[in-house]
């Protein structure tokens, strides 16, 4: 069984470069441009683990994960937020909302798929 990766960026250059980087890794890649795409996009088909950035217009990625983890449905989702916000705050910040783990822009590959695989649980081959 094939396990799913949502990609939320409002950046189409980043959500490029993370398709790249996790191609090969086993999962099926599916990506949202905003949270409120994302949302909708947890609701229609639950992927296996959500890449989530912080900053994007609209719904931000924390208040995204704030409501991922009041549904029920969603609460266990493992969201990996992923950020060019780099200070102690904004880490905490994303933690506090909900978020399993936080990564900041740029990541390393390597640092990437380790991530994900700890938090699904699942091994994927780190190049």
């Amino acid at each position: 069984m094939t396990r799913s990766i949502l990609i939320v960026d409002d950046e189409p250059m980043t959500r490029n470069l993370l398709r790249l980087m996790l191609k090969g890794s086993g999962f099926e890649i599916d990506e949202a441009e905003d949270g409120m795409t994302a949302l909708e996009k947890v609701q229609a088909h639950k992927p296996d683990v959500m890449l989530l950035d912080v900053m994007m217009p609209g719904v931000d990625g924390l208040t995204v994960c704030k409501r991922l983890r009041a549904d029920a449905e969603t609460a266990d989702l493992p969201i990996v937020i992923l950020s060019a916000k780099t200070t102690q705050s904004a880490i905490q910040a994303g933690l506090d909302a909900g978020a399993n783990l936080y990564l900041t822009k740029p990541v390393r590959i390597k640092n990437l798929l380790e991530s994900i695989q700890s938090v699904v649980g699942k091994p994927s081959a780190v190049p």
